[in-house]
């Protein structure tokens, strides 16, 4: 949006006495004469201010007086777009156009509240003939970068925005939108290039320092990208997103208990927050601060009751501190809620295991292997269930398609003999023994302890060349 203040307006003419020539006016009647530079520095002076109202009431009083100032109906447009008000911002563009066709600054703040609407065809049309007056206008050129932006046409804004960067390498906002079209391409090195020269512009850009951490951090240049958050929150102290993306990159680090300051300021700007006491939750949980970490997985699901993964984090709590009983239902409430997630179901095999409930951890461990077929360890875990349950045939099965998945697994092959020879399959014992044998010797070892029978068996130590 161009700037609505006058060019006519003199340096020395500071804030007090602006302020002092705005109440003049709002106590005159309608009968008090105002030039029409007086009106104009009265209506930039309330627009500044953000008191839209004010400086539309000024205008129409200008426009009173001079019906046929085209400078005064562009400038309505203007304030008329910022109070939302964008048919009445066109019907303004429209008399200017109509006073004066070839005035950029009304076509280009045409495009901007045709843009607002969404009529986005129109305002790039709008654009266009800007730019046929004048190819090298860069407030052209930007505006018609961000529309292009917004409607997800990034290489075309990306050019557009480089074009506005020829032109006037120091505008205030293209190195930004060109590092954000850059970081949505995934072009990391070219965002921050982009994000750099935007703050040799403007080095109190909080956003750019922002933004350029999160592209920092999604190149794993972790430190760098504390430093990128660091930099917007000096700017702007209560900054809760950078303070949140810096505990993200801090974890990232192992930096847990800095991790854990930065998600706690984020509490203490925004007030609870689901997500963020999960973050907390988890850093104390890889702390094993498991308390703590029990505390905020408590407070995640009391700001959002159907958080998942913060039922599972209580969960792996009261497990981690072997309170088994405590631990199931809040992987039993995960699964309600998330029933497709294997690792919650793998959780509950696990805690029915420990608490002696057999049948319910191979239920368990059925699910995850229909979600992850190809998952080792949990055809181990079932197979080592189904043994201790006695179900040694479909044991047997188990540890053979674990050991599908992975032939080299010396454990699979040693406990899968157990289940042969209680099978009374005693050369197949024997094989699956010699397999773990020959892929780690020292296995033999563990032999006469596991096998005590077997190991006083001259036969079986032959065939296993125990006694070699």
């Amino acid at each position: 949006m161009f700037n609505l203040e006058s060019e006519e307006c003199e340096d020395y003419r500071d804030e007090s006495w602006l302020k002092a020539l705005a109440e003049s006016f709002k106590a005159a009647d309608d009968s008090t004469y105002f030039d029409s530079d007086t009106l104009e520095e009265i209506a930039s002076y309330y627009f500044e201010k953000g008191r839209y109202e004010e400086s539309l009431r000024v205008i129409d009083r200008l426009l009173d007086t001079y019906p046929y100032s085209s400078d005064g109906w562009m400038r309505r447009g203007v304030v008329l777009n910022n109070l939302g008000r964008h048919q009445d911002a066109l019907v303004a563009y429209d008399r200017v156009l109509a006073l004066n066709p070839t005035d950029i600054e009304t076509i280009v703040n045409r495009g901007i509240t045709l843009d607002g609407l969404d009529r986005t065809e129109e305002a790039l049309k709008a654009f266009a003939d800007a730019l046929t007056l004048d190819p090298n206008n860069d407030e052209t050129l930007f505006n018609k970068g961000v529309t292009l932006e917004r409607l997800g046409h990034l290489p075309e804004a990306v050019a557009a925005f480089k074009q506005c960067a020829e032109c006037n390498a120091d505008h205030p906002e293209v190195w930004y939108e060109l590092g954000f079209c850059y970081d949505r391409l995934n072009d990391n090195e070219r965002s921050i290039a982009s994000y750099d020269k935007h703050l040799d512009v403007d080095p109190y850009s909080h956003d750019a320092w922002y933004n350029r951490g999160i592209v920092l951090n999604r190149m794993t240049r972790y430190e760098e990208s504390i430093s990128s958050y660091d930099m917007a929150i000096v700017i702007s102290e209560d900054f809760a997103s950078a303070h949140y993306n810096r505990g993200n990159a801090l974890a990232n680090i192992n930096d847990l208990q800095a991790a854990i300051e930065s998600y706690k300021r984020v509490l203490e700007i925004e007030g609870p927050d689901a997500a963020t006491a999960y973050n907390i939750a988890l850093a104390y949980e890889e702390l094993k601060h498991f308390e703590s970490a029990i505390t905020y997985f408590e407070k995640a699901v009391e700001d959002d009751v159907r958080y998942a993964e913060a039922w599972y984090g209580l969960g792996c709590c009261f497990d981690a501190l072997e309170k088994y009983e405590d631990a199931l239902p809040f992987f039993n409430r995960a699964i309600v809620l998330n029933p497709e997630t294997p690792d919650f179901w793998y959780a509950k095999g696990d805690c029915a295991y420990n608490l002696g409930r057999l049948d319910e951890a191979i239920k368990a461990y059925r699910t995850v292997i229909k979600v992850s077929p190809d998952n080792r360890d949990v055809w181990m875990d079932y197979a080592e269930t189904l043994f201790e349950g006695r179900r040694l045939e479909d044991a047997v099965c188990a540890y053979r398609s674990a050991l599908r998945i992975d032939p080299k697994q010396i454990k699979a092959y040693f406990q899968q003999a157990k289940a042969l020879f209680a099978l009374g399959h005693k050369d197949e014992g024997v094989k699956s023994l010699q397999a773990a044998f020959e892929l780690e010797p020292g296995r033999k070892k563990e032999f006469a302890r596991a096998y005590p029978e077997l190991a006083r068996d001259s036969n079986i130590r032959s065939l296993l060349g125990l006694d070699d």
